[in-house]
């Protein structure tokens, strides 16, 4: 077993801390910057390494990025509130959605039509609970009624969940499509 091999959680788990350092200063993205990945890197965290202690160093970071951001960075506090604790279950839900949906590890249209419908669940799962938590516990919007946040969840969740999608499906499919490929090489290596 070559050093890759030995090592691949380690170097899945840092390949995602890099992915949401690299996108966590802009949630919808913008000309200048991706959309932040970090719902997505807690689902794939789920699917590839699984474990609690990948969960704890991913809050970490998230943690840590947020406050790089705000006092060093000149990012918007907004956000700060209540309500942040929050973002643990927000998170958990998509490990967790990660770690049913490793399961279904195959190419195959069932297997990719379940680990679709967990992330969707998932996904929303997570606003729901972070979108809710916001606005019911930041003290932000105190006469906030039910219409106005029907309206403001209309806004904010096709942004929310399309990004998430857009990461967890590009990377679920490339790593895919690349153990497709080694697999093909290395029966063509015991043929030959």
């Amino acid at each position: 077993m070559n050093w890759i091999q030995q090592n691949k959680k380690y170097l899945t788990l840092f390949s995602l801390t890099i992915l949401m350092a690299l996108t966590r200063s802009d949630h919808f993205g913008s000309a200048i910057s991706l959309p932040d990945a970090s719902l997505a890197v807690f689902y794939l965290a789920g699917i590839f390494t699984g474990g609690i202690m990948s969960f704890v160093l991913l809050l970490t970071e998230a943690a840590l990025l947020d406050y790089i951001a705000i006092t060093h960075w000149n990012v918007s506090d907004y956000c700060i509130s209540p309500a942040y604790v929050f973002l643990i279950p927000t998170y958990a839900a998509l490990l967790l959605a990660g770690r049913w949906s490793a399961k279904y590890a195959s190419l195959k249209g069932r297997d990719l039509s379940y680990q679709l419908f967990a992330l969707l669940v998932a996904t929303t799962v997570a606003f729901l609970i972070s979108n809710g938590s916001f606005y019911f516990l930041s003290g932000k919007f105190p006469d906030l009624s039910w219409v106005e946040y029907s309206s403001r969840v209309a806004k904010y969740y096709p942004p929310y969940v399309s990004s998430t999608l857009m990461y967890s499906i590009i990377v679920v499919l490339c790593t895919k499509w690349v153990v497709m490929l080694n697999k093909d090489k290395v029966n063509s290596e015991i043929k030959a």
